[in-house]
């Protein structure tokens, strides 16, 4: 009988919808749009589980200085995220028992909620690991079973193509991330603002969650657990299904697969995908410390990055599909990508425009998508090979190898590029600081023996800043400021005498020539005072004035001031010394009362005044020079307190991190094209032909051994 004439198929479950959430497995083979539809909610799954794994890296820089992490500990949280995965992965071989459905739904909820509303709030580096690891364990798991669910819905000869559609699951989810971010990070984003990628990644999570919850569906372990090469062979495939002996199959599943050919060429595939996870964990790390573009122009690159190696994979798995061939697309992507990967290194110790390495990204992406495919497509045959049953088995050693590779290497990148922890923790804040002082800091730079002299004498310094009057006064009056001093030095009593009588003394002063006939006719005006309406006494006290009409004005004005001077010839007649000393320092006491307040005010501020003449002794030239340069000492002064000593402590180790990370990032990056040397000498271990005509000769035979075994079974 004819494959052409096989019965038609009834993929539906038993009992219809509501039964499928319950059972999920198909009894047969599902037609061309069952089985399309199948592998397109696959791939969205995928997609949705590399978008949570994968969101850290468009907020990587933001997370670490949030966090309050080195480079080194945060990458460590990642490594061993991948570690913690490889054993999910290894775990999950157990879904050729048990199925990939129930799973794969049960993850999608876990990561869901844990990426949307777990992540977001944690405030330690050691939250965000943990809860990063249990994401990073449920999926390894998942992330094994969806590509069994991929191979289990797909032929051989459309595998290139499905594998195609599979590997678009984390390259899309990296594109995911890249577009998500670029149309929600306006420039630099806050470091505190890095959980709203994740409750984005979370809750697509989710919704693909309700999707697959209701849809997604499986083959029966009698049907999955046989080689298929194409469509025609679906018959075969449920005719002998009835009869598998399926547990016999399922014996000791890792001593049959633990093969040179599986091992090897799963390590060769890991070590190939380096350049890949460094671009998903740290691409942005490497865009924003060594070409120093912003978080938007970052991951706008990984746009094109991932959208270019999506568009490849799935051509370039079609295309291996019409040629029946992986191999020879696996050497050409590998040595495309090979060199590709030398050019990439270069650009590190370079200064290439935004256009260069975009071009140059994206070519190398290109190379990893034509390599990638079809190896996915040749290890699923190359399991099949050995036992179609242990299809997922096979996956969680791939998966295993595959994450303990990225584990080593990202607990190996941090030595190898350990100038990134300085540049990601600091350079920023340095940069930011450098930019916004400059000025301040060029002056610094351009005269730092000033600087210091200001620094050392910054209250002096700011007291002549602020009383530039009483500065100008005092140099002007300094010889008799220190006569001054020098009196309250040496005869305090008298000069403190004179300032609590200065009253009297101003009016014996502005009295003097009343004052010298009082004291020349001391008994005639006392006698005056005793009778002041005498006419004889006032005749004789106008004649010892001088007479006439100016003894009468000296007598008038004698009357007049009678209640002041009074008193203070009492007090003179008392105080004969304090007059002495009054009368011999009358110029510098006449100068301390016709300058009250500024003697005041010198007295008051005389520590400055005196270190400030001291400076002006000492270092003529400095303090000349910083009152020339009194704006920049006032804006330098006007720099936070901090600034300074934040860039003291750490603007040495960015500026040698600078130096250094271009020359380490290339290095790490040559060990990523040694990872592509490997992946291309083992490429000789896998299933498949090199020659188009020979793969169409063992298809043929295949086609042929398919009707012979339908003939004998009645079909």
């Amino acid at each position: 009988m004819s494959v052409s004439a096989a019965r038609p198929v009834d993929d539906r479950v038993p009992g219809g919808f509501l039964a499928g959430l319950r059972t999920r497995q198909l009894d047969h083979y599902p037609d061309t749009v069952g089985r399309y539809g199948y592998l397109v909610l696959t791939v969205i799954v995928t997609i949705a589980l590399y978008y949570e794994l994968y969101v850290s890296s468009s907020v990587a820089t933001q997370q670490i200085a949030d966090l309050h992490v080195s480079f080194a500990f945060y990458v460590r949280l990642l490594a061993f995220g991948n570690l913690i995965g490889a054993f999910g992965s290894l775990f999950a071989g157990i879904t050729d028992r048990l199925g990939r459905c129930n799973i794969v739904v049960g993850g999608l909820l876990v990561t869901g909620v844990l990426v949307a509303f777990v992540i977001p709030e944690m405030t330690t580096g050691w939250g965000f690991g943990i809860t990063t690891w249990v994401v990073g364990l449920v999926e390894g798991i998942c992330l094994v079973a969806t590509p069994a669910l991929i191979r289990d819905f797909s032929p051989q000869v459309g595998r290139g193509a499905a594998m195609g559609l599979w590997t678009m699951g984390p390259v899309l989810g990296s594109l995911v991330v890249s577009v998500v971010a670029t149309a929600t990070i306006t420039g630099n984003l806050a470091p505190a603002d890095w959980g709203r990628e994740y409750l984005y990644s979370g809750v697509a999570g989710l919704v693909v969650f309700a999707l697959a919850f209701l849809f997604l569906r499986e083959l029966s372990p009698g049907i999955r657990d046989q080689l298929m090469v194409t469509t025609r062979d679906r018959a075969l495939v449920e005719a002998r299904a009835k009869g598998l002996d399926i547990e016999a199959s399922l014996q000791n599943p890792f001593g049959q697969l633990l093969k040179a050919d599986i091992v090897v060429s799963a390590i060769g595939i890991s070590v190939f995908l380096l350049v890949y996870y460094t671009a998903v964990g740290f691409g942005t790390i490497f865009y924003e410390t060594i070409f120093h573009f912003s978080a938007h122009q970052a991951n706008n690159i990984g746009d094109w990055n991932w959208g270019i190696n999506a568009l490849a994979l799935v051509v370039i798995g079609a295309v291996s599909d019409v040629f029946r061939v992986r191999k020879p697309f696996m050497l050409i992507g590998g040595v495309f990508a090979a060199v590709m990967i030398a050019l990439y290194a270069g650009l590190a110790t370079q200064s290439p425009s935004y256009g260069h390495v975009v071009l140059v990204v994206s070519l190398l992406s290109l190379g990893l998508g034509i390599g990638y495919t079809p190896w996915m497509a040749s290890f699923t045959e190359t399991v099949e090979a050995r036992n179609p049953a242990l299809t997922a088995t096979g996956l969680a050693i791939w998966g295993w190898i595959l994450r303990v590779v990225v584990f080593l290497s990202f607990i190996l990148l941090p030595i190898v590029i350990a100038s990134v922890t300085p540049l990601v923790n600091y350079g920023a804040t340095v940069q930011t600081y450098a930019t916004r002082y400059a000025s301040q800091l060029a002056f610094v730079k351009a005269d730092p023996k000033l600087v210091a002299f200001a620094q050392h004498n910054s209250k002096v310094l700011d007291f002549a800043a602020t009383h530039p009057s009483l500065v100008k006064q005092a140099t002007t009056y300094g010889t008799d400021l220190k006569r001054l001093a020098t009196l309250e030095a040496t005869d305090p009593s008298q000069l403190s005498a004179v300032e609590a009588n200065a009253s009297k003394l101003a009016t014996l002063q502005r009295l003097a020539p009343e004052v010298a006939v009082i004291e020349a006719h001391r008994s005639l005006f006392l006698r005056l005072q005793a009778d002041p309406t005498s006419p004889t006494l006032q005749a004789q006290a106008v004649a010892a004035a001088g007479g006439g009409t100016t003894g009468e004005k000296v007598l008038a004005t004698i009357v007049a001031n009678q209640s002041t001077l009074g008193p203070a010839l009492s007090w003179a007649a008392a105080h004969p010394s304090v007059i002495a000393f009054a009368q011999a320092h009358a110029a510098l006491l006449g100068f301390a009362a016709s300058h009250a307040a500024f003697v005041s005010q010198a007295t008051r501020y005389s520590t400055e005044l005196t270190a400030l003449g001291t400076l002006e002794a000492t270092h003529p030239a400095l303090l000349a020079s910083a009152s020339a340069h009194g704006a920049q000492l006032a804006a330098l002064a006007a720099v936070p307190a901090g600034v300074f000593a934040y860039l003291q402590a750490h603007a040495g180790a960015v500026v040698s991190a600078a130096k250094h990370s271009p020359d380490q990032w290339r290095n790490w990056y040559w060990i990523c094209f040694g990872g592509i040397i490997v992946f291309l000498l083992a490429i000789p271990l896998l299933k498949g032909r090199w020659s188009p005509s020979k793969a169409r000769a063992d298809e043929a035979a295949h086609e042929e051994m398919v009707r012979e075994e339908l003939a004998k079974l009645g079909h």
